[in-house]
């Protein structure tokens, strides 16, 4: 006899496998990282902000900028990409679910 099981979504069983291979905290900061620095590089496109033009008004140097902006860097702090969405008008927002 066929055991029925509970029926969740993709991504449920996407978080438990992650959880089970104990990746599930670097993979969401990973893809967090990735989403946030998707959408500065779009709000420096569409307001014309070059990033030597960015890397100015938050005092630091282009290569910074350039961490800042690598989704794959996941070192860079809350307060820098804070102050990076305030120059492009925008609110960095973080909750807990």
């Amino acid at each position: 006899m066929i055991q029925e099981r509970e029926i969740g979504t993709a991504g449920e069983f996407f978080e438990d496998f992650l959880k089970e291979q104990g990746t599930f905290e670097e993979t969401t900061a990973r893809a967090i990282k990735r989403v946030v620095a998707f959408q500065l590089a779009e709000e420096m496109k569409t307001k014309n902000i070059s990033k030597a033009e960015m890397a100015r008004r938050l005092d630091t140097s282009r290569s910074q900028l350039d961490r800042l902006l690598d989704p794959d860097n996941v070192g860079v702090t809350l307060a820098a990409l804070s102050r990076a969405a305030r120059e492009v008008g925008r609110t960095l927002r973080l909750e807990l679910a």
